[in-house]
Formats: structure tokens, sequence, C-alpha cells
């Protein structure tokens, strides 16, 4: 109603809403006849490029020699998910890490497996990789489908991306992107968690 009358008065023009949530609009709408969803669009969020993500040095910037290297190597681990990316920044801070020039690659790696990979069930605090892990299996009778194009794009690296339900749920649930035409996993972090042997297990549990 409210964007219907900026045809008549010009003030509705100043308003704009935003939904935000991860679905798509046709998860939305309940009825077909009546929906909002013919005037608005899909915004697609992408992860933070190094330059964007420059406020978290000062964060670094007291505890390791090279902060702007250090950044770009947990970048490197979570292609810039913003919240995997602020955990491993709160996660130097908060265990006094010190990483001298030179060892930023090593160091952000062994924190990476030692807080994040290993045994990541018990670790997931704030929950991230479960709510992920939620989404792929809440639906019994699909999840089957989304491992096994998950289990391609794993072993293949990347897939021609469509517009099925199953690439969908892919991309919404975090664990996988889109870029140009292809389908890719979304970062290194996920690929180590959602591994070939967590997907033979969870298989398993589907069976």
């Amino acid at each position: 109603t409210c964007f219907n009358q900026r045809a008549d008065d010009p003030r509705y023009q100043k308003l704009t809403f935003v939904l935000l949530g991860v679905a798509t609009p046709t998860q939305l709408i309940q009825d077909a006849q009546r929906t909002p969803f013919n005037i608005g669009q899909a915004i697609q969020l992408n992860g933070f490029q190094l330059h964007e993500a420059h406020p978290l040095l000062q964060g670094l910037a007291d505890r390791v020699a090279q902060p702007q290297t250090v950044l770009a190597q947990i970048l490197d681990w979570t292609g810039g998910q913003p919240f995997l990316s602020q955990k491993i920044c709160r996660l130097i801070r908060t265990l006094n890490l010190e990483i001298a020039e030179g060892e930023e690659k090593r160091q952000v790696d062994a924190l990476v497996r030692s807080h994040l990979i290993d045994h990541w069930e018990a670790q997931d605090d704030p929950e991230h990789l479960r709510t992920i892990c939620n989404r792929l299996l809440n639906n019994p009778e699909h999840a089957k489908t989304l491992l096994s194009i998950y289990q391609h794009l794993l072993l293949s690296g990347r897939i021609l991306a469509d517009d099925s339900p199953e690439h969908t749920a892919l991309k919404l649930s975090g664990l996988a992107m889109q870029k140009d035409e292809y389908l890719l996993i979304s970062n290194r972090l996920y690929t180590e968690v959602f591994n070939a042997t967590w997907i033979t297990a969870t298989l398993k549990q589907l069976s």
C-alpha cells in the first residue's frame, strides 16, 4: 500500500523497507495473488574483501607484528565470512596470541585448526557451523540429495550453477556461493569441517 501511494503522495517516496533474512521470495509468499515481492529485489551479500575488513586491524595492532598480513591469512580461511573473520580476530586477542613477523600463516593455520576445525561441534560457540549443518539436514526428504550435490561440489571444486531448489538451499545455508555461472564452496574452513568424512558419516546416519 505504501509503495502504491508513491504515485499520489511524494512523501511515500521517502520510505524504504528492507527485509533481512535467509530465504527465497517463494518461501515467504503465502498468497500468490497478494505478494509484495513483485516490487522488491534480492541482494547478493558477499564476504569481506581485505580493504573492507580494515576496521578489524585495530584489534590486531597490539597483538601481532604485521596485522595486515595476519588479516589476509584469516580471510584466506574464511573467504571474508563476517562472523568467522571476527571470531578468529577475537580468538587472537582473548588467547593473547602474539604472532611474530614471518609466522603469520603457520600460527593462523594452527589457531583455526585447534579452535574451529578440530572437534568443531564442541567448539562452535556462538553457534555457526551447527546452523549450517541444521539447514542442510532439517528436511530429511531432501537432505540426501543436498549432500550428494555438495559431495560432487567438494570433489570437483566447482559445478555449474542453476536455479534448482537444491542449489538455492546450498547457497542459503551459507555453505556454497555462486560466482559467475559456477557454484563454489564459500571458504576453506567449510571444506575442512564439512569434508568427505563428514559427508559419509552424515549419509550413513540418514540411511
